[in-house]
């Protein structure tokens, strides 16, 4: 995300980045004076829980989960990753790399380091560098995804700069296990559902988005996102079931799918026009040339959102906040809408909330804009709202034991000088690392 104005201007107060933590409870915003932490668990009221003036100009924040460590880069020293408590305010440690970082990836077992030609495995517990991948093909965004399932650790990047295809390697036991041609033109957008068993793609072009098995590389389904116009997805992201993805681009819509095979073997299906027709283009699609028959195949979106504004780099998320589940889109103008979703019908979604993610919290407040709940969004209001719920994560263990590539409990680690407040987050290096 850039906070420049669309004719490459001055800069004015914008985001330098944003990004979800892993299981979509806390939102992270790097900005020109330095970076701010939210959290996201409620719809009326956004909280900032830490700021930071430290860094300038920060282009990458990552944050662990629910966790105190959180990783920053800046525009004044892009090849140096910081890896702070950012509770006790202190800098667990410090990584120097040969060339500007592009991206940071990291889940409970490792940390994710990715160069423009190169990518760094590091090993989180203790920040040791385990693998340098060198000579990959020329990644210039620095596209990758880790799965945040740390028992496989499954990491995805670019395998060509010139075709879609995918790398997935096992970060755990440091090995390519396999590589997926996913489209014909360079990749523009990769994400891993919560559990590592899927892999959604989407190509420059923008048009179609794909989801594979993982790690058999086998297409699951096929999206397509439109037909008039490329466009350029830059967020895609799965539900924490693994039910839903969304898409967002730098149009004024963002589209979400539902992962739903039609017509299993052995079971009846409700008579309906849209059956009916649907079981015509398929027979007819037998007839049809590949490419035609391949269109007619792809599913479109189950529902959409329509921005206020286009042309603006955004990140997505699907959540469950407050027992109802919810779209939240952060934009680089610096504003987070969230959205009510109709599970069972889909549609186009309801706008709940609106917020600032600039200014002092009174600031905030003041500027929020709330929407009246239409049609599910209604019914399920009347779900007791008593505090955060936080979303339940299908395939993935808190406590992961201490086998083969699970991380370690953290009453397992003997007491040190540097550990986390929480019991249950996860502990930072005890030594320096630098």
């Amino acid at each position: 995300m850039e906070g420049e104005d669309a004719a490459g201007g001055a800069r004015r107060p914008g985001l330098g980045c944003a990004s979800f933590n892993q299981d979509s409870t806390s939102l992270a915003v790097g900005t020109k004076t330095g970076y701010r932490l939210f959290s996201v668990t409620t719809v009326d009221r956004l909280e900032c829980i830490h700021e930071s003036a430290e860094s300038p100009d920060v282009y990458i924040v990552e944050r662990l989960f629910s966790s105190s460590l959180v990783v920053v880069v800046s525009q004044a020293m892009p090849r140096r990753m910081n890896v702070y408590h950012f509770k006790k305010g202190t800098e667990i440690c410090n990584y120097s790399y040969s060339n500007t970082i592009l991206a940071v990836r990291l889940n409970r077992q490792r940390l994710i380091v990715c160069l423009e030609e190169s990518v760094y495995i590091h090993n989180i517990k203790d920040m040791k560098l385990l693998k340098t991948l060198l000579n990959t093909p020329p990644n210039p965004s620095g596209l990758c995804a880790l799965s945040i399932n740390h028992s496989n650790s499954y990491l995805a990047y670019p395998g060509s700069a010139t075709i879609g295809e995918i790398i997935i390697y096992d970060a755990n036991n440091l090995n390519t296990v396999t590589m997926i041609p996913a489209h014909d033109s360079p990749l523009a957008a990769i994400t891993f559902n919560a559990s590592g068993t899927k892999l959604a793609s989407a190509s420059e072009r923008g048009t179609v988005i794909r989801v594979f098995s993982i790690p058999e590389g086998l297409r699951l389904f096929e999206f397509r996102r439109g037909m008039k116009r490329y466009v350029n997805i830059s967020s895609l992201s799965f539900s924490p079931d693994a039910q839903f993805l969304c898409a967002s681009s730098n149009t004024e819509t963002v589209h979400i799918f539902k992962l739903e095979q039609h017509g299993p073997s052995g079971e009846e299906e409700t008579p309906t026009w849209s059956a009916y027709m649907g079981k015509m283009f398929t027979a007819a699609s037998s007839y049809l040339p590949a490419q035609v028959s391949g269109m007619m195949s792809q599913d479109r979106a189950f529902a959409t959102v329509r921005l206020h504004t286009a042309g603006q780099k955004n990140v997505c998320t699907l959540a469950t906040i407050q027992k109802l589940p919810r779209l939240l889109v952060a934009s680089s103008n610096g504003q987070l809408f969230i959205y009510n979703i109709d599970p069972q019908d889909g549609g186009e979604c309801t706008l709940v909330q609106t917020h600032r993610l600039f200014g002092s919290d009174e600031d905030r407040d003041e500027a929020g804009v709330s929407a009246a709940p239409q049609s599910y969004a209604a019914t399920a209001a009347t779900v007791p709202t008593s505090g955060p719920v936080s979303a339940t994560l299908t395939g993935y263990s808190e406590d992961g034991g201490v086998s083969k590539g699970e991380v370690i409990p953290e009453h397992e680690f003997a007491a040190g000088p540097v550990c986390l407040d929480d019991e249950t987050e996860f502990p930072p290096p005890k030594e320096p690392c630098c």
